[in-house]
């Protein structure tokens, strides 16, 4: 959890620094869990993705999955990468060399993954009429918002780790975020990253904050219960008029007909 030696010993962070890399962040999360508690106390009926399968489906049958597997294996990427110390993967034996190849072909993967989904899932928004009917103003906030916040992750990835010369973000970004959860912020650690990082971090503070008042906070209702339950059987119940009489031929509702 220490800080590298050349960010310790580096120029004490700027009044503006402090504004955005230590108090920002904590009014973020500040919100993120009162938010929440709020949400959960007034509005439980409202917790939920507000899901509308039934009103269009080809869309979300690709944009969906995309979508979700992509973003569970950016977030595992982001955890790894933002709370794992680089000593402790060299610990394990993982290279930093062998580390960074495997981050950026699997975050790539993901990445593109992710972006995807949520195009369609945007497009699906704005080009169905009946979806874009149901769009209410935490949608209009939270999309614009989550894609930005994507885009420029995956834009930091690609400019400065695929095309370009290579940034180890895990010497700055990742020391500014473990000391932010361990009460000992670094600022100067951020300060210096690249713009895209830092646009990136900020865009993720304001989604944090966001959270608890869009459907995002169905992401803590998952249904893992459903793994474990027995099956359901359906049976289907005959009703009177099915019912059979005793040549075996269904028995009219209205009864025997007479002859003209």
């Amino acid at each position: 959890m220490n800080a590298p030696l050349s960010l310790l010993a580096a120029a004490p962070a700027s009044g503006a620094d402090l504004l955005l890399w230590v108090a920002f962040p904590y009014i973020c999360l500040a919100v993120f869990v009162v938010g929440h508690v709020w949400r959960y106390r007034q509005n439980q009926f409202g917790w939920t993705s507000r899901t509308s399968q039934l009103l269009e489906h080809r869309w979300l049958r690709w944009g969906s999955p995309l979508f979700h597997l992509g973003a569970f294996a950016v977030i595992a990427g982001h955890v790894v990468g933002l709370a794992v110390p680089a000593s402790w993967t060299e610990a394990a034996g993982i290279s930093e060399h062998a580390y960074h190849t495997t981050a950026v072909a699997l975050g790539s993967v993901a990445g593109v993954a992710m972006v995807t989904g949520l195009g369609m899932l945007c497009a699906r928004r704005l080009l169905a009429r009946r979806i874009r009917l149901t769009t209410d103003r935490s949608d209009k906030v939270l999309f614009p918002l989550l894609s930005l916040t994507v885009l420029l992750g995956f834009s930091a990835t690609a400019v400065h780790n695929i095309f370009g010369g290579g940034y180890d973000y895990r010497e700055t970004v990742s020391v500014w975020f473990r000391g932010i959860f361990a009460l000992h912020p670094h600022p100067e650690a951020i300060a210096g990253a690249p713009l895209l990082f830092q646009l990136h971090a900020l865009s993720a503070c304001l989604l944090f904050a966001a959270w608890p008042f869009t459907r995002l906070v169905h992401v803590w209702s998952a249904p893992v219960g459903y793994l474990a339950r027995p099956d359901l059987v359906y049976r289907r119940r005959a009703t009177p008029a099915e019912a059979p009489t005793a040549g075996g031929r269904p028995r009219s509702a209205s009864g025997p007909r007479r002859a003209a």
